[in-house]
């Protein structure tokens, strides 16, 4: 399973789509000169007296100067761009020019039409109300959809990195809507964007201020004993640390719990590794330590370097050489609106993960005054991989069935790291589970026992969580005496962006 292609994909390179790529000789001649060069220099790049880290760094870069170099980004040499000029009598190149030049007056390159979406507004939709405010998160209730719901609430912990709203999109994509129309009821977690004054606020305010005190809340107004979770991306490793303290203290408050493409073992990181060595950690501390956090752009643009034609180089096509306007779409919007991370908590997660992995190793991290060993989480778990991720592979997800100490059920989902998770039932896609009883020994195992199926996982995900979600029941209120509404969901965190 591939999780990119190479600028060798032929007809499967959107970049040569025209019909001019495939009939006029010229273009054909040009394209197939490039791709037979950009295969030679990327073969010349693999060296066998490099360490394997030095390797994908060098092919990394390689590929990003061979992307850069496509024809298709020259305007004499891109058949739609020269189309286009003389259609319009070179009115899209004056818009080209003009979008070029906006975007250098801004310092960035717009991917999207800012404008098109807003929370609260065509985004963020389902029906909810902010229950408890911290300094650090908002704490979203939703309104039941059915009228009786499942005993055991489900908290949802999004990463910190982006804003919660990828699971509430619009409600014919909304993992948010999905789940409350299955009976659920459902409480999320809308961190906040930190400015320079949250400086300070480390691991362990995220994990107090974030699933712990959530988790306060959430029994106080529903009676429940226990809090079924689900983390998702860099949300479930903060979920993992509190599940690992939580069972350290011989704290049950935390039933089930699932995992939406999320990392706990960092040895198999995809290209993502290129940009966590010592000298760019380093550098990435230098900035935090001058603003007091990381600025959203700083990932943004790690994170388009992974999809560089997808992300980068088809936006400076579509704005600059054809001089059209940036898309209207819902998922590009989202990866758009970034949140800043707080130093501390940020400095500590990339050196115990990306660089040291410590948290495989028992005992190798201290919190809270306990020590972190992911075999003591023994709680019944649901795992999501995606056979396309750019940002954690497949089978680094698939790591969760040997670190956790109980059952752990694995799904392989088709796409990549967003897009194979927002899988609505009802739309493309299919999914793999291991139905062959007892458990592999390595992804490679897992893959080869799987059973392929059609569809969406979420009904598959919904089954699950419901067999330990307890029996139905009347729907608890929105908020309690305790905990009164603040104001109507999306709330005012998912709002605040910094320019």
């Amino acid at each position: 399973m591939p999780s990119h292609l190479t600028p060798a994909a032929g007809r499967a390179d959107k970049r040569f789509s025209a019909p001019e790529w495939q009939s006029n000789p010229a273009y054909v001649a040009l394209k197939d000169l490039y791709l037979l060069a950009s295969d030679w220099l990327l073969k010349r790049g693999d060296l066998d007296d490099l360490d394997p880290a030095e390797q994908q760094r060098l092919t990394f870069h390689l590929r990003q100067f061979v992307d850069a170099m496509s024809p298709a980004l020259v305007l004499t040499s891109n058949p739609v761009a020269l189309r286009k000029a003389m259609e319009t009598g070179g009115t899209s190149l004056a818009d080209g020019a003009r979008n070029l030049m906006a975007d250098l007056a801004a310092g960035r390159l717009s991917m999207v039409d800012a404008d098109a979406f807003a929370p609260g507004r065509n985004l963020a939709l389902t029906s909810g109300k902010v229950v408890h405010r911290n300094a650090l998160m908002e704490l979203i209730q939703y309104a039941p959809a059915t009228e009786q719901v499942r005993a055991v609430p489900l908290l949802i912990v999004p990463p910190w990195i982006n804003k919660y709203y990828i699971l509430d999109m619009r409600p014919k994509n909304s993992m948010v809507n999905y789940l409350v129309s299955q009976g659920f009821t459902v409480f999320l977690i809308s961190w906040r964007n930190p400015d320079e004054s949250m400086d300070s606020i480390g691991i362990e305010d995220y994990i107090d201020m974030g699933p712990l005190e959530a988790t306060e809340v959430i029994r106080e107004i529903t009676g429940a004993e226990r809090v079924n979770a689900m983390g998702y991306c860099i949300g479930g490793v903060l979920l993992t640390l509190t599940l690992a303290v939580m069972a350290a203290k011989g704290d049950q408050r935390f039933g089930a719990a699932s995992f939406m493409v999320s990392p706990q073992d960092f040895s198999r990181i995809g290209d993502t590794a290129v940009f966590m060595d010592e000298p760019s950690l380093h550098l990435v501390e230098q900035q935090m330590m001058e603003r007091g956090y990381l600025d959203s752009r700083a990932m943004s643009n790690m994170f388009n370097l992974l999809r560089s034609n997808d992300l980068i180089w088809s936006n400076v096509v579509n704005n600059y050489l054809l001089g059209n306007q940036p898309p209207a779409l819902d998922l590009l919007y989202w990866n758009s609106d970034g949140t800043r991370m707080t130093r501390a908590a940020h400095s500590w997660y990339l050196r115990n993960t990306y660089v040291e992995n410590n948290l495989i190793e028992p005992g190798k991290v201290q919190l809270k005054g306990e020590a972190v060993d992911l075999g003591r989480i023994k709680v019944d778990t649901y795992a999501v991989g995606c056979e396309k991720d750019h940002i954690v592979p497949w089978d680094s997800a698939w790591r969760i069935t040997q670190l956790f100490g109980g059952a752990v059920r694995y799904v392989l989902a088709s796409s990549g790291h967003v897009a194979g998770v927002i899988n609505p039932p009802g739309g493309k896609g299919e999914y793999r589970t291991f139905e062959a009883g007892g458990s592999a020994a390595t992804p490679e195992e897992w893959l080869a026992g799987a059973q392929q199926h059609r569809g969406s996982w979420w009904p598959n995900w919904s089954a699950w969580l419901a067999a330990r979600s307890g029996d139905l029941g009347a729907p608890p209120p929105l908020g309690s005496a305790a905990h009164p509404p603040l104001e109507d969901a999306p709330g005012t965190y998912v709002l605040q962006t910094y320019l």
